[in-house]
């Protein structure tokens, strides 16, 4: 199973990508995830992304293409895995296919999570973290005392990324260079549409019922 996550910021891609990968036996594979692990290291790339993202803007095709394909080259992706968060520009998204054609495959489903900007903005910008990893939303996940978390009672953090500025700044970005890969991949016949407003278990298992109908 070669599948790619689509929709904006905040539409629950990540989540659906663990879901998924857990059910189909394929791994998970989330630049944002790579870029995280690389700021909070202070690594050169963490350095370079940080400011990308900070800024609400996406990291160059160059630079996520070549990371991208150093995890799919990993022996773990032999046998097929979940993208999220890639490819979000058509540059991207054809040399992805044209990096899958040489080993004579390709995408085999493109799963697209639909929500209305104003829920990503409710959704991304309550977030709040604490440095132990546990994650709080101020209206579906609160803590017990506002801004403290409840298991090791330190003070709880927004993400840069997640300020509503940012968030807006990032939905236009999605807008503008992300949501033409809608029809780049309907023309291919390989796009699925899949209602991102329920909740994460039930469109995990509306998802699996549809793969399971598609003989995937």
């Amino acid at each position: 199973m070669r599948m790619i996550l689509l929709g904006p910021p905040g539409a629950g891609k990540g989540s659906q990508a663990q879901n998924l990968s857990v059910a189909l036996c394929v791994p998970h594979v989330s630049t944002g995830d790579i870029f995280r692990a690389n700021i909070k290291e202070g690594t050169a790339l963490g350095i370079r992304v940080k400011g990308i993202l900070t800024a609400g803007e996406l990291v160059p095709d160059d630079l996520a293409v070549r990371i991208v394909a150093d995890r799919l080259s990993k022996a773990d992706c032999a046998n097929g895995f979940i993208l999220d968060g890639f490819p979000r520009t058509i540059p991207q998204a054809e040399q992805l296919d044209a990096m899958l054609a040489r080993d004579g495959k390709a995408i085999d489903v493109v799963l697209n999570l639909v929500c209305p900007d104003e829920v990503i903005i409710s959704r991304i910008s309550g977030r709040r973290l604490c440095c132990c990893g546990r994650t709080y939303h101020l209206t579906g996940n609160p803590p017990k005392v506002a801004g403290i978390c409840d298991f090791d009672g330190k003070t709880l953090y927004v993400r840069e990324d997640d300020k509503e500025e940012t968030v807006r700044t990032r939905l236009e970005t999605y807008h503008r260079q992300t949501e033409p890969l809608i029809a780049y991949y309907a023309q291919k016949d390989a796009l699925c549409d899949v209602d991102g407003e329920g909740a994460i278990a039930d469109i995990t298992v509306s998802i699996l019922g549809t793969l399971e109908k598609m003989g995937l």
